[in-house]
């Protein structure tokens, strides 16, 4: 069993074919300058120590080494066993309001970029506790089931957009009570929901949702991201703002954070509302909220002895390095007497 810790760094092995392409090319233009000059056979024998094949060597070499770093930077990590351990801890389930309105920059870099560094930043600072993801919009979207595993919440967290959730609006009360079905009503583990939101509900309900939340023994707490000033949402096209999102009237829609909605989503459940735009404030209040909610024995499944392989990699990638420092380029006198392209 293995998994892969860095995954962003599989995109540099794009590298290699383009490596590839170049190699072919420059091999094909000095083949195509050599006919120009003269006869091929007659430029080759005023060169008689270049040798083709090691110069397709030593790039292979090359190739090879700037293969095995890329893997040592991804960092392979293997398992011999699969084990159920115990672990204290709660249940929380970040639920994440990824409606247009959140494009808004009224907050740098936006309301929805803020809101992933604040989770990422949470999850950062959890020990034992499970964790789920829910986007939602007009309707809720479950991302993530409830997880140990806190490397891909934060992979699965840094794909979240606008685009994800179809129906647009902002609908709280079916972003709690699709979090509500991520926790397990068997078991007595507290369970936490983290609603981030700009506080715009076009839906009705949302302290009835949280009401029926309290009767399941959840706690929610809710942070609010913008200013009670407001922003336009930007519409953009390859990160460059083109315009601004328009109401029938053609005016710019102006969006502001409604702490009301919020505050008393926090309060029907005994949970607490805080101001989303301080980080360190909110990773403050967060972690004082979190000491004070009992924990409780789960079991948790995960790769028993699981250790990094990364060194692995290098130790090959710095061996064939040298490999190549000692490769010259022309031609070796026992590839000579082996002849292998037949030459006279």
């Amino acid at each position: 069993m293995y998994e892969l810790e860095e995954h962003k760094y599989l995109y540099l092995l794009l590298i290699l074919p383009i490596m590839l392409l170049l190699f072919g090319y420059v091999q094909y233009w000095k083949r195509k300058k050599q006919r120009e000059f003269g006869d091929i056979a007659l430029v080759a024998q005023l060169s008689p120590e270049k040798s083709v094949f090691k110069q397709g060597l030593k790039f292979t070499v090359l190739v090879l080494a700037l293969a095995a770093m890329i893997m040592g930077l991804v960092n392979p990590k293997m398992g011999t066993k699969m084990e159920t351990i115990k672990r204290e801890g709660i249940d929380i389930v970040f639920a994440v309001d990824v409606s247009k309105s959140m494009l808004a920059e009224d907050v740098a870099p936006s309301r929805l970029e803020k809101s992933k560094q604040l989770v990422s930043q949470i999850i950062n600072q959890l020990g034992n506790d499970r964790i789920g993801i829910v986007a939602y919009a007009g309707s809720a979207f479950p991302v993530l089931p409830i997880t140990t595993d806190y490397g891909v919440a934060k992979m699965f967290l840094q794909s979240m957009n606008t685009n994800m959730v179809s129906s647009q609006g902002t609908s709280l009360d079916e972003a709690i009570r699709l979090s509500g079905t991520f926790f397990d009503k068997s078991n007595k583990t507290s369970k936490l929901v983290i609603l981030i939101s700009d506080g715009e509900d076009h839906s009705e309900g949302a302290e009835d949702a949280a009401a029926e939340a309290t009767k399941m023994g959840m706690k929610i707490i809710t942070i609010g991201l913008g200013t009670p000033k407001g922003g336009p949402i930007p519409l953009k096209q390859n990160g460059v703002v083109q315009s601004f999102k328009r109401d029938q009237n053609n005016e710019v829609v102006i969006t502001k954070l409604n702490a009301e909605s919020l505050e008393a989503i926090a309060k029907a459940t005994k949970g607490m509302y805080i101001n989303g735009n301080q980080t360190k404030d909110v990773l403050e209040k967060i972690k004082k909220a979190l000491d004070t909610i009992q924990k409780t024995e789960f079991e948790a499944t995960q790769m028993a002895n699981f250790q990094s392989q990364f060194q692995w990699f290098i130790g090959l990638a710095i061996l064939l390095l040298v490999i190549d420092l000692f490769l010259l380029e022309r031609s070796t006198a026992w590839i000579k007497k082996l002849n292998l392209f037949n030459e006279k």
